[in-house]
């Protein structure tokens, strides 16, 4: 193709995490440019970012096939290519004579640098380049302390952050159509990117867990709305009343928009729909996502360094064991091994056990928080580069905001608090489930009588005064 632009020439719209067609501020502005679309997925590898964790690659897997599906519905396909964007980029828009490009801002040291590159390459070779915000509600640096720092509290930061929040007044639906570029552009099969998992697929858990793409994040969004907000403040932190959102992967991947959600919870709310207890609550766990991306965009190390720098030569374990029994579900504390447990199985744990669950691993074991850290991530469906180092770092004491290091949380006294009928625990650790509730969460009091398979369970890998005990001493002999 010649230097100059043919009429048919397309534009190009890069996703990455905003796999939808719905609420994309990069696709619609696009398609807005009167040019045809050419939709283009990357999978980075060969770059300065992190790989992505075997969970989300089978997520991933899905939601490409489920855009791809949603995008030939309307005559077209999505492009897949797998290596380093700026080697990619610039080829395609050569071969194509593309004249824009179109992007949903990152905001990764890693990524947005990939994204500046990228940019100015296709701007050397005269294509426009037009990047929007759509990751978050407010963009990191919009919202700043009085003396205009970055906040390090979440409550203050929440504060000032809600007054802004209120609902869109218009929400953009799926483009009814769109107008496709029709040239020969060469694209990987899906297959071919080796995100699904084999020798052995492990997936079936997943599977039968989640329904990836936009369409299984819409519907889980209106299951929420109509069934379990109204639920949430009161029942948020009990694993087994299925009472969370479970809308944190499709977040992740973009299948749908945070603004959305808000929206939605909002005009809820002010419907009288749901109480406004369970709607600020949740509101308040979106913030909660916010400040980690805005907290590691002043601090991009998030999940290489500790967040406060005191801890750095702190005596961590190196406990290869402990670690190995943690990751296996085999701690001998029945409500961490469930949750790791459904970790295992599902790419998911409740949000009140990954708490207990990290704590056993940094307190009582302490093992170091980015072993982890390092385990979530390859685990979990909606483990992303701010939220999973950010939590891990809360339950460590390290990070902005953290949990002071006295806190340390009682795996037996949270399972029978948050687990009283030992639902969730006889769910994913069938080996007590015939245990009375009152021994379920202390196995190893239970007689021999009444506890027959108690040789497949194994006995508390550290007991829980001893390990609290040690815990303290450690983090007062350093602060």
């Amino acid at each position: 193709m010649s230097a100059e632009k043919s009429a048919t020439a397309p534009v190009i719209a890069w996703f990455r995490d905003d796999l939808r067609l719905a609420d994309n501020p990069a696709l619609d502005a696009a398609k807005t440019s009167g040019r045809p679309v050419l939709c283009l997925f990357v999978l980075e590898e060969g770059t300065e970012r992190r790989p992505l964790g075997g969970a989300s690659r089978w997520w991933l897997d899905k939601s490409l096939a489920s855009l791809d599906g949603d995008l030939k519905r309307l005559g077209g396909r999505l492009v897949l290519r797998r290596g380093d964007p700026r080697l990619i980029l610039p080829e395609i828009a050569a071969k194509t004579g593309a004249t824009g490009l179109y992007f949903n801002r990152r905001y990764d040291r890693e990524g947005s640098g990939i994204d500046e590159a990228v940019a100015g390459e296709l701007r050397r070779q005269g294509v426009a380049v037009s990047s929007h915000a759509a990751w978050l509600l407010f963009e990191p640096g919009t919202i700043r302390t009085k003396t205009g720092g970055a906040y390090r509290v979440f409550t203050p930061f929440w504060k000032a952050y809600r007054p802004h929040l209120s609902p869109r007044p218009v929400l953009h639906r799926p483009p009814d159509a769109l107008s496709f570029f029709s040239g020969a552009v060469a694209s990987d099969p899906l297959a071919s990117l080796g995100l699904h998992p084999t020798r052995p697929d492990w997936s079936g858990g997943l599977a039968a867990s989640w329904t990836p793409g936009e369409a299984g994040a819409r519907a889980r969004l209106v299951a929420f709305l109509d069934s379990d907000l109204s639920r949430y403040a009161a029942e948020r932190d009990f694993p087994a009343a299925g009472a969370s959102s479970r809308l944190s992967p499709h977040l992740r991947f973009g299948e749908i928009a945070v603004a959305r959600v808000v929206h939605e919870v909002m005009r809820a709310q002010a419907a009288g729909s749901v109480p406004d207890e369970a709607a600020e609550k949740f509101l308040a766990e979106i913030g909660w996502r916010e400040f980690a991306w805005h907290l590691l965009a002043d601090f991009p190390d998030l999940a290489a360094r500790n967040y406060q720098v005191g801890f750095e030569g702190f005596p961590w374990q190196d406990n290869a064991a402990a670690l190995n029994a943690w990751t296996m579900g085999q701690t001998g504390y029945p409500i961490v091994d469930a949750g790791m447990r459904e970790l295992w199985q599902t790419g998911f744990m409740h949000n009140r056990v990954r708490m207990i669950a990290a704590s056993l691993l940094v307190k009582h074991l302490l093992v170091y928080w980015q072993k982890g850290e390092e385990w979530f991530w390859d685990t979990l469906v909606d483990a992303d580069v701010a939220s999973n180092p950010f939590g891990w770092q809360w339950v460590a004491g390290t990070g902005a905001d953290a949990a002071p290091y006295f806190r340390v949380f009682n795996p037996i006294a949270q399972g029978e608090r948050f687990d009283p009928d030992g639902a969730y625990v006889r769910r994913f650790v069938p080996e007590i489930a015939d245990l009375p509730d009152k021994l379920l969460h202390r196995p190893w009091e239970a007689p021999p009588l009444l506890r027959p398979n108690a040789t497949l369970y194994p006995p508390p890998i550290i007991d829980h005064d001893e390990g609290r005990k040690r815990a303290l001493a450690a983090f007062a002999e350093r602060f």
